[in-house]
Parts: structure tokens; sequence; C-alpha cells
């Protein structure tokens, strides 16, 4: 039919951590040259070097291989050094440190043969009542997410590893997660040019991929969401900008689309628009439909030939420009990536309404969900035992475990000399219940605009990784002053 096969435009993802004969053979009959792997394909260290050396031998030297490592909440590599969140980088407000922090990144996924990563997040987040994205952005100022972005993505890119700027055209004005919905975002085309657009649009020649947004902007393409819009797509991103790098879109198995296009429609649909390469999750036989949803498409005329042969030699263009390794990554190299790590954490620690650290022999009240489980775009919140940790130091603090803090009734705190505090690990903003609420000390350690909810001295750090939760301990103890400023509004 043509020079390439279809699978060559799809990425899917597989199940397990290690690589079984069935997958195996279904990637070399469907030609398929990417994978995304996810938080169920990482065992240790050890197992997923195999895995991506395995899959390396499967789908050739070509071959593609994704995850999602922003740092902060959304990694899937959690044995590597932990980076901050993107949020944490806009608070320490030092893009030589952002520049740094992405080449770290990039080294460590680089030992374990991964040479795409699903970041940075251009997004600007300007909504508060943001579901998704929150501390994942740099910032609500467009210059400084693409300052600190682009030195980011520069050090990643440096580095040897493929970047994926997302969510295009803009993910950080939605009240609304495009993993259970479908959002929209009512603003003119003027009004995306003079904020969301311009982080990509600057960052443009930079970014060797593109990830699209599930989001419909019904002043541009009132009918399609930007995976599948070709107004969007083809005639902003394609045409009037001239990029020419990757197109991939976010999961199709994702609600906003798969409920209203299913795998096999939403595939040609993406392509057609200006996308490069489907992003395919689910069984084989989903991601066979997909596939042989493409095959048909080319086959009827649907996808010209062209389109097919254009988007194959940018994914070749992207595989030889950052082909898989598997560097050796122990020592002293790692070591010092994990203590910058840490004190990139440390910088960003952000004190809001004059918070102080406890005194410490003061009696302490610390209230704390002790679980949070993982929402399946981030990693699980830290548990009570950590919180614990934090405390440590503090012969009279009491940890007071509340199964669900949403729902912490403060009429019940008693009121007895103790300082009260609210140690937050959840990942959702409050709300009303939490207007009752006067802590002598709140400390948010995942979503920062919680500190909206809640009145009083308040200390972000923005994450909760291991140096979050170390500059944040040392805070406690008088040992780092938190002298951040927030890089969104939370007074």
């Amino acid at each position: 039919m043509t020079a390439f096969h279809p699978g060559q435009l799809v990425m899917v993802d597989i199940q397990g951590k290690s690589l079984d004969a069935a997958t195996a053979e279904f990637l070399r009959a469907n030609q398929v040259r990417a994978v995304c792997l996810f938080r169920k394909n990482l065992g240790t260290e050890a197992e997923v070097r195999q895995l991506t050396r395995d899959l390396r031998e499967v789908m050739g030297p070509g071959a593609l291989i994704g995850l999602d490592q922003e740092g902060g909440s959304v990694v899937r590599a959690t044995f590597l050094p932990q980076a901050p969140s993107a949020m944490a980088l806009g608070a320490a407000d030092d893009a030589a440190l952002a520049e740094k922090v992405g080449a770290a990144v990039a080294r460590g996924l680089a030992s374990i043969g991964v040479n795409w990563n699903f970041a940075p997040v251009l997004d600007i987040n300007n909504n508060p009542a943001n579901p998704v994205i929150a501390e994942r952005s740099f910032s609500e100022d467009a210059d400084d997410v693409t300052r600190l972005a682009g030195a980011w993505m520069a050090g990643s890119l440096r580095e040897g590893v493929a970047c994926c700027v997302k969510h295009f055209p803009g993910h950080g004005d939605t009240h609304v997660d495009s993993h259970l919905a479908l959002p929209t975002v009512d603003k003119s085309r003027a009004e995306l040019d003079a904020l969301e657009l311009r982080p990509f649009k600057a960052l443009r020649d930079a970014a060797p991929a593109v990830m699209t947004a599930h989001i419909v902007y019904p002043k541009i393409d009132p009918d399609h969401p930007a995976t599948l819009s070709t107004k969007i797509l083809g005639d902003i991103l394609r045409r009037e900008w001239g990029y020419d790098g990757v197109v991939i879109t976010d999961a199709l198995m994702m609600k906003a689309i798969f409920e209203r296009y299913g795998y096999a429609r939403a595939a040609v649909m993406a392509i057609q628009a200006g996308a490069d390469m489907i992003l395919a999750q689910g069984s084989l036989d989903e991601q066979g439909q997909s596939i042989q949803a493409l095959k048909d498409a080319f086959e009827r005329g649907e996808l010209t030939l062209e389109q097919g042969r254009i988007a194959a030699a940018r994914l070749d263009k992207l595989a030889a420009a950052y082909p898989v390794r598997h560097d050796d990554y122990q020592g002293e190299p790692r070591g010092a990536d994990d203590r910058l790590m840490r004190q990139a954490w440390a910088a960003g620690l952000t004190a809001l309404r004059g918070a102080t650290p406890p005194v410490r022999d003061a009696a302490l009240r610390v209230f704390v969900q002790p679980e949070v489980p993982t929402d399946g775009v981030s990693e699980a919140g830290p548990s009570g035992a950590q919180i614990v940790e934090l405390f440590r130091a503090f012969p009279n603090a009491q940890i007071e475990f509340v199964e669900d803090i949403l729902a912490l009734d403060w009429a019940t705190v008693p009121q007895d000399g103790c300082l009260n505090i609210v140690a937050s690990t959840h990942r959702m903003r409050y709300g009303q219940n939490a207007r009752a609420w006067t802590p002598d000390l709140h400390l948010v350690l995942w979503n920062p605009f919680q500190a909206l909810d809640v009145p009083g001295p308040t200390v972000v750090s923005w994450g909760y990784a291991d140096g979050a939760l170390a500059g944040l301990q040392a805070w406690l103890q008088g040992e780092h002053v938190a002298a951040a400023q927030s890089p969104v509004r939370l007074d």
C-alpha cells in the first residue's frame, strides 16, 4: 500500500512489567514503533531497563519509548531522583535551576531506556478550580511559563531525551478533568493569543513534539476538541505557525474522547486534523482497532498516503535525534542529581500570611489523612507515616489521623492551648467546609490552591517528594527559610 505501516503512527501501552510473547508479536506484526510506559509497567530499576531493552529489540532502532516524568506528583519512575513540580520551580523562579533539573530528569530517563518524556507542561494555570493541572504548571504568567519551561526543556534536550510540550492549545483554564469529561474553554482567538497560546508559540521551534488537549474551544472550532480539530492542529499549529515537529494526541481512552468518538474514529480524525501519532491505550484488541481504522482510512483515501509518509518521516526524525540508550547512572552522578533535586524543592518552599515554625517543645495537634491513593494521573499522596516523620523532632506532637480530610469538622477540634496544624496530603480543593477551619498552621503538600480555602498562616511545598518533605521538615525545625514567592495568586 505504501512505504509505511499505519502501526508506525500509533503509540500503545502494554500490560505488566515485562514484555510477554503475545505483546511482542503484536508489536512486530503491526510494526508498532512507540510504547508509553505507565506506573503499572515499572518494577525495579533493573526490571525497567530489561523491559526497555526488550522493547527496543522488538521495535528496532527507531523505537520511541515514552512516559510522563514531569516532576512533582506526575512521575512514573519514582526510583529516580525526584524532580520538583513545575510550580515549585516557578516559586524558586530560577531559569538556570530549571535547566539543571530538566537535564537531571533526562539523565535518569536515558539510563532506563526512555527517550521521550511527555513534559514540560506549558499550560498556564490561571484557574484555581482546575482539577488536573495546578502545581503541574510553572506559573499563571505566560512569560514565566515560557522562560522556565523553555529552560527545563533545553536541559532535557541537551542530555538527549526528547520533550513533548503539552497540552496544546492550553489546559490551564479548565474546571473539568478531560480524563473524566470533555472540558470547554470559551475564549476568543485573541484571548488565547494573549495567554494560553503564548508559550506554545514562543517555544515551537525548540520543542521536538507537542501533545494535544482534549478540550473544545468553541470560538475556534465548536464541533471538535483540539485533538480532533483541523482548525486548531492543521490551521493554527501547522500552517499558521509552521510547526513541523511531531504532534501526538493525549490518550484516546480518556473519556473526553472515547465516550464520544471511540478508538477507531478518533484515531482517523486525529491524523486528519494534523497529528502524526495517536496514543491508543487499552487491550491488544482495542489497540488493533485503532491500527485497523487507520489502515482502512488510508486504503479508502480518507487519509492520504502523503499524510502518512510525512507523519512517519517526522517520527523517524525524532527517534534518530533521540535514540534509546541505557547510560550508566550510578555513583556520584546520580548522587549529585539527587542533591540537586532536593535543593530545588527547598528553594521553592513558600510561606504565606506570616507563617512561622512552631516552637520545638510546643504542644502540637496535627490533622492529616493517613492515605491518599493515586487518581491514575498523579502518584499516590504521602502517607501518614511520612507526616509523623515530619514532626519527629517535636516531642509533644500528636498526630490525629482523619479518614477524609475534606470532611474534617472543626467544631470537634479541641481549643485547649495546643497548636492545631492541618497537613494536607490531598489532591482536591477542600470546598466550603474548610471555611470554618482556623488552624494555627496549614501545611499544603499538594494542591497549592488549597491555600485559598483556609485562612491563616500557610506553608506551600508544591509537592510531596522526598526533597519537598525534607525541605518542609527543615523549615519546621527552624533550619531553613521559606523565602520563595508564589507564582500564582494564593491570597
